[in-house]
Formats: C-alpha cells, structure tokens, sequence
C-alpha cells in the first residue's frame, strides 16, 4: 500500500517553484535560539506546502519538533495527549518573571543537593495540578498571557491538571547550582512550572535554564533531522526522503472495504462494519486516505487527509 498522497496545496502562497508530493511529517531537531514558527515557515518554503507544527518549543529550548506537511498537519490531534520527554536544566537559588534564564533574574534562595530534589521528585507524579506562567500562550479574555505580562497588566492563570509520567535526576551541570532532570510528561506540562513549583517544594526559587525535547510521541530524537540541513535549500527529491509518512505514525489498525461498503463510505454514508469501536487507518485505491470511526457497528470517516 502507498504510505502517501499528493500534499494539499491550499491555504498559503510561496515563491519556491518545486512541490512535494509526499504527505507526511519532518521530525525536525529545532536548535535553541529560534522559534517553532521559523522552522514551519523554513518547511514551508521548501515543500512549497502549507505546514504546521505539533506542541510549540520556546526560543530557548531545542529538539524533537514534529512539522505535518500538508492536510498531515489534521494528525496532530491524535498525539497531543501522547507522552513528551524532556532533558532539562534548572538553576536554584533565582527566579524570574518568565521562569527561566531569558527573564529578569532575581537572586535567593538555598541551593539544595541532587539528592534533596531527588527526593521531592516522585511527589509530582501522577495527575497534578499545575499553574501555567504568567509569560505563556495561554488566552485571557482574549488576549494572549504573554502579552498581558509584558504590558505589566496584573492577572493570574487557573491552575490545570497535568500528567506527570516520572522524573529522574541526572546529575548536578556544570554552572553551579544547576541540575539535570529527565522528565516524561503528558502534553500541555510547562517545565518552567516544573522548576518553580519543585523549588517550592524545597522552599527555595529556581528557573529553568535550558531544555531539549527528545521524545514526542512517535517521534525521537534519534531520528530526527537537524534544522542546518534544511537551510540548505535542498531540492524537492532530496527533501522527500525525510518525510515520515502519515500511516507510519499511527498505531491504529486498518479498516478493510470492498465493494458496495467501500462506495458507500466514501459517499459519506455510515455503514455496517463488525470491527470494535476505535479508530482505524482507511484506504483508497491503495493511498492512505485517513481515519475511520467506529461506534457501535457503525463506521464513518473521521479525518481527510486527500
């Protein structure tokens, strides 16, 4: 079975001439220092394709950045609850209005040993509830936090519950009073809360100096492309071969039709199936189309992808 279809070329203009016919996903190691929109503009040059991107990495951090190519981008729904792994560094005895090392830095605090922010870490498994920073995207009243704190307007965020998967300390970094901490999380974790609200827990402040995805869902840091190599304007051929496809990503199993079904189906009509209620990947003339549901013996399609 082809793993791909032509790529949606609605929704956005580019001056490149080369499209990619592929649809799938770049899984791009975003280096500290730009934004997640820089790399989705840059993949967006270079496929001549509409793009967007799955959970967004600040300026500061750096790794696993997911990039759907096309009507890929519908996907991203399915892997926002999927588990997140992260290699942070927090800085004890400062703290700061963002919650990390970019801010404006107030010094105080005891730094503790690895082993006392060892110790507090298994108290943050499990579903908690987190207050999300101040300098977030997070909407209030339609505005944008990030927006408010810079305006120096006062407000504060509804703490919401998070899914914390384990912690493990790697060890004490090289600037002092600085650790390292591996964290599995859910989506929609803030790892600088992590660093506010573990210090707290110490009775002391800390930022989070630095942070690298390595894991999110399906995809991993060791297989993902360096964002230089996409600054080197490949050719559309050559880009191609980083394209994960689509049906790779997902775990779900293949929904078969034939005949009268499989007309029917794809005329939108609900049809009689005797599979378990779930999601399934649908084909059509051998392309991966998208998803199917199915609810009580009935099947209908859930996401398009061509």
């Amino acid at each position: 079975m082809q793993a791909w279809c032509r790529a949606s070329l609605s929704g956005g203009n580019v001056k490149r001439t080369g499209k990619i016919q592929k649809l799938g996903f770049f899984n791009v190691d975003k280096p500290s220092g730009i934004t997640s929109g820089t790399v989705v503009n840059k993949c967006k040059w270079l496929t001549g394709t509409p793009c967007g991107h799955m959970g967004t990495l600040d300026p500061l951090a750096s790794g696993v950045l997911p990039v759907g190519i096309g009507n890929a981008a519908r996907l991203f729904d399915y892997f926002l609850e999927k588990e997140k792994e992260y290699i942070a560094e927090f800085t004890f005895g400062v703290t700061s209005d963002t919650l990390d090392s970019t801010g404006m830095l107030t010094y105080g605090g005891d730094i503790p040993t690895a082993e006392e922010i060892a110790g507090v870490l298994p108290t943050f498994f499990g579903d908690i509830m987190q207050v999300p920073p101040k300098y977030s995207a997070k909407n209030v009243n339609g505005q944008r936090g990030y927006d408010l704190a810079r305006a120096g307007v006062d407000f504060e965020l509804p703490a919401k519950k998070v899914r914390i998967f384990g912690m493990e300390m790697l060890g004490e970094a090289e600037e002092k009073g600085t650790f390292r901490i591996k964290i599995n999380c859910g989506g929609g974790t803030y790892i600088r809360s992590l660093a506010r609200d573990i210090a707290q827990k110490l009775g002391t402040n800390a930022v989070m100096s630095a942070l690298r995805r390595t894991k999110s869902g399906f995809f991993e840091i060791g297989q993902a492309i360096p964002f230089s190599l996409l600054e080197k304007d490949l050719p559309v051929e050559e880009l191609e071969k980083y394209v994960i496809p689509t049906e790779t990503t997902l775990p779900y199993p293949t929904l078969g039709l034939t005949g009268k079904k499989e007309e029917r189906f794809f005329n939108g009509v609900l049809i009689d199936v005797d599979e378990p209620d779930g999601l399934y990947k649908i084909y059509k003339e051998d392309i991966f189309y998208g998803l199917a549901e199915v609810k009580g013996g009935k099947a209908k399609a859930k996401t398009k992808l061509c």
